[in-house]
């Protein structure tokens, strides 16, 4: 059964690279643009009324918020797939934990960026670019579960254990 689960696990990684590796480059584009458009205050100069401390000239109030994390989720996301094909590469009981782990983070912050999606979403007014970056935050909250259940279904049994005599043999 375990290694039935292997290429279903590969298939969902490199799906998730993909979608992770998008969002992480509009997360960027949109810091980059937010800098270039964004409030100047000069000396003398006062803030305006609904200055928000996250600001984007795209989008709504839930913009700013949205594109930090997931920006952040698409980091930690493409860190959790190099892992993760680590782990298919030797598949074995060690690398399992450490891929778990990281693609259990990574699900996290995308949940918590898909949550700040749907708030944009029901805001209305936005950037197509941030519908796809929406719409990809959305679908990677799904597969990457399925991904971290995959990898953890396919587990190998009980816990591999070394023993030794007093000589350390």
């Amino acid at each position: 059964m375990a290694d039935n689960l292997k290429p279903v696990a590969l298939l969902l990684l490199l799906l998730n690279f993909c979608m992770y590796t998008i969002i992480a480059i509009i997360g960027g584009w949109a810091v980059n643009y937010a800098i270039d458009q964004g409030f100047i205050i000069g000396p003398g100069l006062r803030l305006p009324a609904h200055f928000h401390p996250i600001f984007f000239p795209i989008g709504n109030f839930a913009t700013g918020f949205f594109v930090v994390f997931a920006l952040l989720a698409g980091v930690v996301g493409a860190a959790s797939c190099i892992v993760g094909f680590t782990h298919i590469r030797s598949w074995s009981y060690h690398s399992q934990q450490s891929a778990a782990s990281l693609g259990l983070v990574a699900w996290a912050l995308t949940v918590l960026a898909m949550g700040l999606a749907c708030q944009e979403i029901s805001f209305d007014r936005r950037n197509a670019k941030l519908g796809t970056m929406e719409a990809f935050t959305i679908a990677l909250s799904v597969t990457q579960l399925l991904y971290v259940l995959s990898i953890k279904a396919g587990g190998h049994g009980p816990v591999p254990v070394e023993r030794h005599n007093a000589l350390g043999r």
